[in-house]
């Protein structure tokens, strides 16, 4: 499983639209393989979905995310787990462990939606990140 990270400096950075990396995890049989830092080279908001779809992600952690975004990730079929802060190492160990616990109602609370879309609703299932 290939699972990304909203990422700034060991941390899980609390605004997906706005982060400046990704730590990428390889994981297979709960556990981490291999990891790597990438940058977004300015990639932003909706954009961002199709840069991780591009490195075959699988699974986002993340901590706040807007509903436009997490439209984009779903049509990719990138699954998300948001609500999450802490190490990013520490999360994506727990995710590949079935154990990540994570808010199925996230809002980004960023912005104001013009719509009225809200922010919530489509992560993983139940209250656990798993595969």
């Amino acid at each position: 499983m290939r699972i990304a990270v909203t990422y700034d400096n060991g941390e899980i950075f609390q605004h997906f639209g706005r982060t400046e990396a990704f730590k990428i995890y390889e994981a297979e049989n709960g556990s981490i393989l291999r990891s790597e830092v990438i940058s977004t080279n300015g990639s932003g908001h909706g954009a961002l979905a199709g840069f991780l779809a591009a490195q075959n992600v699988e699974v986002l952690i993340c901590g706040g995310i807007g509903g436009g975004a997490q439209a984009a990730l779903a049509e990719a079929g990138i699954r998300f787990c948001g609500g999450v802060s802490g190490s990013a190492d520490e999360a994506a160990a727990a995710l590949a462990a079935g154990t990540l616990s994570y808010d199925p109602d996230v809002h980004c609370g960023h912005h104001a939606h013009e719509d009225g879309a809200s922010c919530g609703g489509h992560g993983c299932g139940g209250h656990h990140c798993g595969h």
